[in-house]
């Protein structure tokens, strides 16, 4: 079989926020790939670097956030080194976002229907008529309907659910190459979230397009994505495919996410978290980062970080797994 080509390639990408007390390393160092048509997951605790990751991957880094190395690239393009329009014209015609919370990225003031409209206006060409009648036809495929009512409406007037749907219309009616989504399901009851995951995957299939899917939820990336990347503390600490890295993690870090999302009291009654806190970013530790946490530390996790280890489609950054301890 013959491997689909790279959409998507970053490599050695740092981003940090300049602050009081030292800057916050939010990125440190990630390489990460996306094959065309491919579903790749990005999961790990709140604050690991998962969504600072992809909103630079997306060019959309909020100051002071700031790219400081690395390259992102995306078929013929170095994102991190675009200029605004041309990241512009790159977001409105082969990169679509889905974000975390569709409230705050859609205009208040302007009706749903309108929003999308001009992004079809803007980066395909669509005189007024043509594309009213295009968000019609997409609002309707979200599952909003009726299209033409649903599009006169303002984000207010509809659920967290519909907005939602909203955003998915706006990031996939422009036909992208990659669609991005941060955490789309986060805020939303679990039947609308099935609902909202289903749409995504079908918005996929039916463009042909990749999809890099951040979450903290692993039961939603095992249900989607084919590969997965698992992030701590601003760094990859396990890659592979979702079966193999779930159900055989190699890292300790992956196999306490692993058991604590299965949500299954010990013998105790009690169930299982992962202990102590992840390190402070301002000054990261010099060894592995889940070294304070890890239940199965020795002296040269302290002293010494581990690089990623490969074997055929799977890698992990731990010195346990290296066998050198």
């Amino acid at each position: 079989m013959i491997a689909a080509p790279q959409l998507l390639t970053v490599r050695g990408l740092r981003v940090e926020y300049p602050g009081e007390g030292g800057a916050v390393r939010a990125v440190r160092g990630i390489d990460l790939d996306v094959a065309a048509g491919e579903r790749v997951g990005l999961v790990g605790e709140s604050g690991s670097g998962k969504s600072t990751a992809a909103f630079a991957i997306a060019g959309l880094l909020r100051p002071p956030g700031q790219i400081t190395a690395g390259s992102i690239k995306f078929e013929n393009s170095d994102l991190a080194r675009l200029k605004e329009d041309d990241l512009n014209r790159v977001r409105g015609s082969r990169l679509g976002m889905v974000y975390q919370d569709p409230f705050t990225f859609l205009n208040p003031v302007m009706r749903v229907g309108d929003q999308i409209a001009e992004v079809l206006m803007a980066h395909r060409g669509m005189g007024r008529r043509e594309a009213r009648a295009r968000v019609e036809h997409t609002l309707e495929q979200m599952g909003l309907v009726p299209g033409h009512l649903m599009a006169r409406k303002y984000p207010h007037q509809l659920s967290g659910g519909q907005r939602q749907r909203v955003i998915i219309a706006m990031a996939t009616a422009i036909g992208p190459r990659l669609l991005i989504a941060d955490e789309p399901t986060t805020a939303l009851d679990t039947t609308v979230q099935m609902q909202i995951l289903r749409l995504l995957l079908e918005a996929v299939a039916e463009l042909g397009s990749s999809l890099l899917l951040i979450s903290h939820d692993l039961a939603i990336v095992r249900a989607t994505c084919q590969r997965v990347y698992v992030m701590y503390a601003g760094r990859i600490v396990e890659s592979g495919d979702c079966e193999l890295v779930f159900s055989s993690p190699r890292h300790p870090y992956t196999r306490a996410l692993v058991d604590a999302s299965r949500r299954v009291p010990d013998s105790r009654g009690q169930f299982p978290t992962i202990a102590g806190a992840p390190p402070d970013l301002r000054h990261p530790p010099s060894g592995c980062p889940f070294a304070a946490r890890c239940p199965r530390r020795f002296d040269r996790c302290g002293r010494e970080a581990p690089l990623l280890q490969a074997e055929a489609n799977w890698r992990a950054a731990c010195w346990l797994v290296e066998g050198r301890g």
